[in-house]
């Protein structure tokens, strides 16, 4: 590792992105933003989609940046959201954007699609956890209902591969985000075709799937000129982006959880292979693709989605609230005995997530503080019930607990997740997500060996902070 080494990675989230410069230098990883860009669903026609226009604008713009300091990229690497796809037509082309996963056009569609594949099926051969907007549900939606984007289309592509594929032209299907759809088999690791065909979907679209650290191709001529890159290539990483913020939680062993915090929570284990049993089914949970052969085992939970929403009610209220303020509201009103489900369907898409919460908890009085606090205590226990069950199914003692993403910032939040789960919360890397991406580029690069030393080198690289219960409460 004498040469120096960049690799760039692009995180994007359902409500913005970013790009990180990653540079590997004797021994020495280090990482600085190269630009944010926000990311909202477009409404046409009551439908919502994604801008991939908008996207990949934003990228060009960074790549364009990072070209005109002359700056050498060894690779880039692309991670995003799971079960949102996009059709290419049979010329090459888009063939309409890309559903966007908060529509709510698959609202009763498992439930119809159980009258073809028993739930208890669909579960023993995907095992993943059931959600409306599951890949499979809006394939089979749009099936029924002879979307024209899918009925021309010569295949699909998951988010990541359709982001890759605006800049090298070339299409590939890559692992971790697949095993998100709940349309692969777990013990071949490929596309259940035949379940897809009783349900009617094409599976003329589905492309072989290929594991992370594959070289998808190099940059467009167009692209590599216009932005005065040349012909990077471009790496399939763990695509989806918490398969990419797993590989980075920097656990020492393997007795750990961790909780991906940011829009969504997602809570799990990282164990060896799949754990599909009636109790696992039950429980709800999913087994989704890691990275070196792993299964994520994991919960999704609602997470900062709930705030999000408030403070967009708020803002439009006047009362544009940072997140430091909302951390000094709920501290003021620690005692608040409120609580509510974060998984109640009830918050899924409200109209105003305020008043839901004003509903559900059959009081109108709260405060603002009072609903800050009722959130982050109610994500607390949330995450207390999930790490119970989890300890259930997890083939060695839970001893910790890794938080990453934006929401190992939020101080008040981790504490009183450890005051709640009665074990240590270890809090970070912020940037998790594109941290795995980076070290995913470099191990395709024959920089780094395999997970263990990348955990090693991001342990040495990025402090975290230990949070114990019940020891800095008050603070």
């Amino acid at each position: 590792m004498n040469k120096t080494h960049r690799f760039l990675a692009f995180d994007c989230g359902a409500t913005s992105g970013r790009a990180l410069l990653g540079t590997f230098s004797g021994g020495v990883f280090s990482m600085e933003e190269v630009c944010r860009f926000p990311n909202r669903p477009l409404k046409r026609d009551g439908r919502l989609y994604w801008d991939l226009d908008s996207m990949r604008r934003s990228f060009m713009d960074c790549l364009t940046d990072l070209g005109s300091r002359g700056i050498k990229l060894d690779s880039i690497g692309i991670d995003t959201w799971g079960v949102d796809f996009g059709c290419i037509a049979p010329d090459g082309s888009l063939a309409g954007l890309p559903r966007a996963y908060r529509d709510p056009y698959t609202r009763g569609i498992p439930e119809e699609v159980f009258k073809i594949v028993p739930r208890t099926e669909l579960y023993a051969a995907t095992g993943i956890q059931i959600m409306d907007f599951n890949t499979i549900f809006q394939l089979y939606a749009q099936t029924r209902t002879g979307e024209p984007a899918l009925e021309k289309a010569a295949g699909i592509l998951f988010m990541p591969d359709l982001l890759a594929w605006t800049l090298t032209g070339r299409q590939v299907c890559e692992y971790t985000d697949a095993s998100t759809s709940g349309m692969m088999d777990q013990k071949t690791r490929s596309f259940d075709k035949g379940l897809l065909e009783r349900l009617g979907i094409r599976t003329d679209v589905l492309l072989p799937i290929v594991q992370p650290g594959t070289v998808i191709g190099p940059l467009k001529p167009q692209i590599a000129e216009q932005t005065g890159l040349g012909p990077v290539p471009v790496v399939a990483v763990a695509g989806h982006d918490t398969a990419s913020a797993v590989a980075a939680v920097p656990a020492a062993d393997e007795r750990f959880a961790y909780l991906s915090s940011g829009t969504w929570s997602l809570m799990g284990i990282e164990v060896p292979a799949p754990i599909i049993d009636s109790r696992s089914q039950a429980a709800n949970f999913t087994n989704e693709g890691g990275i070196e052969g792993t299964t994520r085992f994991l919960k999704n939970i609602t997470g900062m989605w709930l705030l999000e929403q408030c403070r967009e009610v708020w803002r439009k209220q006047g009362k544009d609230y940072s997140y430091p303020c909302l951390v000094r509201m709920a501290r003021s009103e620690e005692a608040f005995p409120g609580r509510i489900n974060p998984d109640d369907p009830r918050f899924a898409a409200p109209e105003n997530m305020v008043e839901e919460i004003l509903r559900c908890v059959q009081d109108d009085t709260l405060t603002d503080s009072q609903i800050v606090s009722c959130i982050y205590h109610s994500l607390a226990d949330r995450y207390r019930e999930v790490l119970g069950m989890l300890q259930g199914f997890a083939p060695f003692k839970i001893e910790k607990l890794h938080v990453i993403g934006g929401g190992s910032a939020n101080e008040l939040l981790n504490q009183w997740t450890a005051d709640a789960i009665g074990m240590p919360v270890v809090a970070g890397p912020v940037e998790a997500t594109a941290i795995g991406n980076l070290m995913l580029q470099a191990k395709a690069a024959g920089l780094i060996s395999d997970r263990w030393e990348m955990r090693r080198l991001i342990s040495a690289s990025f402090p975290v902070r230990v949070f114990t219960p019940h020891t800095i409460n008050n603070q």
